[in-house]
């Protein structure tokens, strides 16, 4: 789907909602929410997609109906789940489908980021304020005002930056490193994490006050392993655009479906992807089990 359909459909779903009329609507546009070029099974019929996700298990059903729910509000949502599940996926649909569509998406993983850098990613810096700091940087929050933040791992967030994040949803307000002025800020912060946070807080590893800010909404992605009959779309979905960023036209049988579709998937989503881009260029036209890693061809 184009980015200016995508666009457009985002803004009248966004005034369905606005004037009550979803729940009216709700079959028209799950129909032209499903991407018009997504790649076709023999029958004719498009990847089942909602969201800008590839679903149709009854555990995706969930996860697509609690979006609807809350896509427009301004709430907090957390995101668990394991690994490759799709985190960033929902954090952007979060945005894309909301009323801050048209304002910035920013994402930062806390674990990617040494401690002393993540506060000036966040909350930016003065000129001056540290060895390096050549110039005043707005920061994440700032940056994205009137958007939506997403914070990836925030598990790994260390406890004195939890507090400043605290200050944020309590106050709507950030102090960037080296200044003693706040800037007032507008935006949705989006949490992931794949840690049991609650544990974390019974362990005094992560702030018990920062959790409940956070989950206001909490989203629990499931497995693919859970999402019965989802492997087969999402190999569809893969392939079509693998085969377009390698100028292939490869195909898939059935023995190499069914392999796919049996083995436990560890890596989820990530790992499902990352098969058929190893497939695709090593096969010489049509995927076969050969052609599959060996420990997916042994079960």
């Amino acid at each position: 789907m184009s980015e200016d359909l995508e666009a457009r459909l985002a803004a009248l779903v966004a005034e369905a909602r606005a004037a009550g009329a979803l729940g009216r609507l709700r079959e028209h546009f799950e129909a032209l929410l499903a991407e018009p070029d997504a790649p076709a099974d023999p029958a004719g019929r498009p990847v089942p997609q909602r969201f800008g996700m590839v679903g149709a298990s009854p555990a995706m059903g969930k996860i697509f109906d609690l979006l609807e729910r809350v896509v427009a509000s301004d709430v907090a949502v957390l995101i668990q789940g394991e690994t490759g599940t799709g985190k960033e996926l929902v954090a952007q649909a979060l945005h894309r489908y909301g009323a801050r569509a048209k304002k910035p998406f920013l994402a930062e993983n806390c674990a990617a980021v040494p401690a002393e850098l993540l506060e000036s990613e966040l909350f930016g810096h003065k000129k001056g304020s540290f060895t390096g700091a050549v110039a005043d940087r707005p920061g994440h929050f700032v940056a994205a005002d009137g958007g939506t933040v997403f914070l990836d791992e925030i598990g790994d967030m260390p406890l004195a930056m939890q507090a400043k994040l605290l200050r944020v949803l309590q106050e709507g307000e950030v102090r960037p490193v080296g200044s003693n002025k706040v800037v007032h800020v507008d935006v949705r912060i989006v949490a992931a994490s794949n840690k049991d946070l609650r544990a974390m807080c019974r362990a005094g590893t992560f702030r018990e006050d920062l959790y409940f800010r956070l989950a206001v909404v909490t989203l629990v992605l499931p497995p693919l392993r859970e999402r019965k009959g989802d492997v087969r779309h999402l190999v569809r979905f893969f392939l079509e655009r693998i085969n377009a960023e390698m100028g292939r036209s490869a195909t898939i049988d059935e023995q190499a479906l069914a392999l796919l579709e049996r083995w436990r998937w560890p890596g989820n989503v990530r790992e499902l992807e990352n098969e058929i881009r190893r497939a695709v260029a090593l096969s010489s036209g049509t995927i076969g089990p050969a052609d599959l890693s060996p420990a997916i061809r042994g079960g």
